[in-house]
């Protein structure tokens, strides 16, 4: 990793931190809890992924991946990415790529 990429990695931390303390939302959610009577600790983690760019976009938008060759489906990355976020996909086998429909 480039020192210039690192850079840029740490502009998105910085980036993501910033619209965190500066929302208004947020500040008035904890501003009602404290109402209630509780001390507010928000931890947030965010994991920043990179993949080199090797898709190809078609016409339509929809990514084309170069293991699937076909447009609309789910990378290994992609399915992984979701599953940590609790959300199972149709069709859903072992091969990695899977197809949302």
């Amino acid at each position: 990793m480039t020192s210039r990429l690192r850079e840029l990695i740490q502009q998105l931390g910085e980036a993501i931190h910033e619209s965190v303390i500066e929302s208004e939302q947020i500040a008035g959610v904890v501003q009602d809890i404290r109402k209630h009577g509780f001390d507010v600790l928000l931890m947030l983690e965010a994991t920043i992924g990179l993949n080199e760019v090797g898709a190809k976009e078609g016409e339509d938008g929809d990514v084309e991946t170069e293991e699937s060759g076909q447009a609309g489906q789910f990378t290994r990355n992609d399915v992984n990415f979701l599953r940590s976020l609790r959300i199972s996909v149709e069709g859903d086998d072992e091969s990695g790529a899977k197809n949302p429909e």
